[in-house]
């Protein structure tokens, strides 16, 4: 009697294998629509960033990821000068550079 029931329990054959693969694919989907929302247009920032800091120069007018708005006064290799006043300057890491500053932004 316990021969013909593990006989038959066994019987499926290679199913168990095609059921494991089936049971991946939503796992896969779940990881191509991460990609597709999360890390790809996080790169593509992180590049756009990149770019925007390899192209500063003197006289940029920049707002900070602090929201401190200056003009570029001074580039080093890791940091940048900025003036926030008349007579008053500021050292910061060049990375904390947030964006440039449209020129109409300057009449608020």
């Amino acid at each position: 009697m316990m021969a013909s029931v593990a006989w038959a329990q066994g019987a499926g054959g290679g199913s168990a294998g095609t059921n494991s693969l089936l049971s991946l694919v939503p796992f896969v989907l779940i990881f191509v629509i991460f990609y597709f929302l999360l890390i790809l247009p996080q790169q593509k920032r992180q590049k756009q960033q990149k770019a925007m800091l390899e192209g500063l120069k003197k006289g940029d007018k920049v707002v900070t990821a602090s929201g401190i708005w200056g003009t570029v006064t001074n580039l080093g290799k890791d940091t940048v000068t900025l003036q926030i006043a008349d007579t008053a300057k500021i050292k910061i890491q060049k990375d904390h550079i947030a964006r440039l500053r449209a020129d109409e932004e300057d009449k608020d």
